[in-house]
């Protein structure tokens, strides 16, 4: 093909753009002069001209929700969606559309549960599409771009906005309205998405990809926090909890009640597995004081590693189904 002559639709990669909802489409209510959902994922595609450009776009409407609706209840229902249009031959790979709440819990689900090695590029914004800079545009373009790109294939899961690729497992939100809030800590960014090219620096070495299961488990979250009687702990499991993550201090800290309370509750058959709240670094059962990392490992707690608190429920949630065993559960947290 000649440089600058014109490509009719049929000759350009299809990419499926599944819409979920988030401030990406959302705009100032005239009444009440704050965001709400207002567009579909066909008129965010529409305010794109230069999607049409580069490939043919297939949009599925899958939800209209602000991310932090996002949950079990949705997720499994989503991910078997995008292993659908995944298996078309002719898609490419697929654009998630989605609120930057709980963007990278969805993304470490969907890494988990897809089937399909093709790229799978979750964007949101941070601001609506009112906003006369509003950063979804860029995002949704960035994306298709990074799909089309030599290298995305078998990455895994991303999370990309502005300009930058992070991997589902890694990445975690860091600001709570910038447009640079997205980062992978420690473990450092796949890559970005250029002027001229996408540039993949590196790949996720710990993903990993369990059967989504039959239902989700209910998991609790709980945080260790100055005082706290291990109260929470027990209400979790007294009502039906069939796992708890506790979000520890340090290593895996926290006092003795709290030391107790999990104690008790591991000991009548419910896993709980500690994370750390702090932002880099991982959970070990380093500390002997009633509380320390090593006291909870004797209990017969799990350790969560480097995933954060959330992600490490997101584990459990797949993972319990088959097995509440606790090697079997330290295993798959140690990948």
């Amino acid at each position: 093909m000649v440089l600058g002559q014109s490509v009719v639709a049929a000759e350009l990669p299809k990419i499926a753009v599944v819409a979920t909802g988030g401030t990406i489409a959302m705009k100032l209510d005239p009444t009440t002069h704050a965001p709400v959902p207002a567009l579909s994922g066909e008129d965010l595609v529409s305010a794109v001209p230069k999607l049409k450009d580069i490939a043919t776009i297939a949009v599925t409407e899958f939800s209209n929700v602000p991310s932090d609706y996002m949950g079990p209840d949705r997720w499994p229902a989503l991910s078997r969606k995008v292993d659908e249009i995944l298996a078309d031959p002719a898609i490419q790979g697929a654009i998630v559309l989605h609120g930057t709440d709980t963007l990278d819990q969805t993304a470490y689900f969907l890494d988990l549960t897809l089937k399909s090695d093709k790229p799978v590029v979750l964007i949101g914004a941070q601001r609506n599409a009112s906003d006369v800079d509003a950063d979804g545009p860029r995002n949704l373009l960035n994306a298709a771009r990074q799909i089309l790109a030599d290298g995305s294939v078998g990455a895994g899961v991303t999370v990309t906005l502005n300009h930058r690729i992070n991997a589902a497992r890694e990445v975690r939100k860091t600001h709570t309205s910038n447009v640079e809030t997205f980062n992978s800590g420690e473990a450092g960014i796949l890559g970005y998405v250029d002027e001229d090219r996408v540039v993949f620096s590196r790949k996720s070495l710990r993903r990993q990809t369990l059967p989504l299961p039959d239902r989700m488990p209910r998991v609790d979250l709980v945080s260790m926090y100055a005082g706290a009687d291990g109260s929470q702990v027990r209400h979790a499991a007294e009502t039906g909890a069939e796992a708890i993550v506790v979000e520890a201090y340090g290593w895996g800290n926290m006092n003795a009640e709290m030391h107790d309370a999990i104690a008790e509750v591991i000991a009548k058959g419910v896993p709980v597995i500690v994370a750390t709240k702090v932002y880099d670094g991982r959970a070990l059962p380093v500390y002997g004081f009633k509380g320390g990392g090593n006291t909870l490992l004797k209990a017969g707690a799990v350790f969560a590693g480097d995933l954060t608190p959330d992600k490490a429920r997101i584990l459990a949630l797949i993972a319990l189904p088959a097995t509440k065993e606790r090697a079997a559960l330290q295993k798959l947290f140690d990948k």
